[in-house]
């Protein structure tokens, strides 16, 4: 077989508290997360806000132990992705983009122009497609062909999604059973699905198929799991007062706590990797949540990371890819270039606790438009639009 590459794609994340502040600064620049009239304010209001969250955002990773492990476990992904495809017989190199923090994805695409590859499986470390996760490293890569001749003469597959891959509803069912095989009454736990939110308009606005797939998987997860017990599917990480995807996950907690549900497991649906969304924001904040509300046994299913089932998935995937037509930057959804995220009344405007991608990115939104009304004497969202 021909010699193809493999481009995982994934968030990224300081891996140590002195490298909050310029991942905040590379997350602040990108213009992908806010649109600014004036592009010369993107890089001075992006040293602002980070300068202005860093604080905050190294507390979160220090209560995680001082930075985010996903440069490692993606890493750990690559390489056992690497030797089970070489166990099929399919040689392939993996490199690594991250939109954020090291390994950028501009120095995956250097390493693979250098490397000469005339065939590229495009593979994001996300299950559920969305515009705001996949889609937007998408849409980088996409400036990048659109832009490089050289890229060009690579022969490219996407793989949009794979939420519903046989091998990864297995090897979710699988963690969610150790867990609760764990416990005396297993059949008494309460499966709580938690997925990232997004906002209500990119689904109604930009049709955005996140809800949808989050949806059917966990459908199809219960479905391989084959046990009894009762499960909700709520959406974490909201910010502002804009309606998100609901129910919200710290509402739907309460709710299951006034029910009198004692026992509960929690499942990260939508990451397939320990973070910060993990690690802090699910076994710290939402476990505070869950115990004020009355639940008692607060239980969490790890990340699938180098799960052999979740490995097969990918190798299959990747192989799969290379015999089916490619699936071109083009089919992919995109975002409206006006799409409002926030109410336009300056009372509405807030911030909640959650993870520091949406943080700061309402931050980002707040400054810029006390900024611009001191400027012009408009309102914010007259000039932002955000992705």
């Amino acid at each position: 077989m021909d010699r193809v590459g493999v481009l995982l794609l994934n968030l990224g994340g300081p891996e140590q508290l002195q490298d909050v502040r310029p991942f905040l600064f590379n997350l602040f620049s990108d213009p992908e997360i806010i649109r600014l009239p004036f592009p010369w304010l993107q890089k001075p209001l992006a040293w602002f806000i980070s300068n202005a969250r860093v604080n905050t955002s190294q507390e979160n990773y220090r209560q995680i132990g001082g930075g985010s492990p996903l440069r490692k476990i993606t890493e750990a992904q690559g390489e056992a992705l690497e030797q089970k495809l070489a166990e099929t017989g399919q040689k392939a190199d993996i490199y690594i983009g991250m939109r954020y923090w090291y390994p950028f994805t501009e120095e995956a695409i250097a390493r693979i122009k250098r490397d000469r590859l005339r065939k590229l499986v495009i593979l994001p470390l996300y299950p559920q497609f969305s515009i705001s996760t996949s889609g937007s490293s998408f849409r980088v890569l996409e400036e990048m062909w659109e832009a490089d001749p050289m890229l060009r003469q690579i022969e490219y597959t996407l793989i949009p999604s794979w939420y519903d891959h046989p091998l990864y509803l297995q090897a979710m069912a699988d963690l969610i059973a150790q867990e609760l095989d764990k416990c005396p009454n297993p059949d008494d736990i309460h499966i709580f699905f938690s997925a990232h939110g997004v906002p209500q308009s990119y689904v109604e606005e930009a049709g955005d198929p996140y809800q949808a797939e989050i949806e059917a998987c966990t459908r199809l997860i219960m479905k391989t799991l084959s046990r009894p017990n009762a499960h909700t599917l709520a959406y974490q990480s909201r910010v502002g007062p804009v309606e998100w995807l609901k129910p919200y996950t710290e509402e739907a907690l309460q709710e299951l706590g006034a029910e009198g549900v004692k026992n509960l497991l929690v499942v990260p649906i939508s990451f397939v990797s320990e973070h910060i969304e993990t690690l802090q924001e699910i076994d710290i904040e939402y476990r505070e949540v869950a115990e004020e509300a009355g639940i008692t046994n607060f239980l969490r299913v790890p990340a699938l990371n180098t799960h052999t089932l979740f490995i097969d998935a990918l190798a299959d995937l990747v192989t799969h890819s290379l015999k089916e037509p490619p699936v071109t930057f083009k089919s992919i959804t995109h975002p409206k270039k006006n799409m409002k995220m926030y109410p336009q009344e300056r009372w509405q405007w807030g911030l909640t606790t959650a993870a520091e991608v949406w943080n700061g990115r309402l931050a980002m939104l707040g400054f810029f438009g006390l900024l611009i009304e001191l400027m012009t004497g408009h309102g914010p969202l007259h000039y932002v639009g955000l992705l």
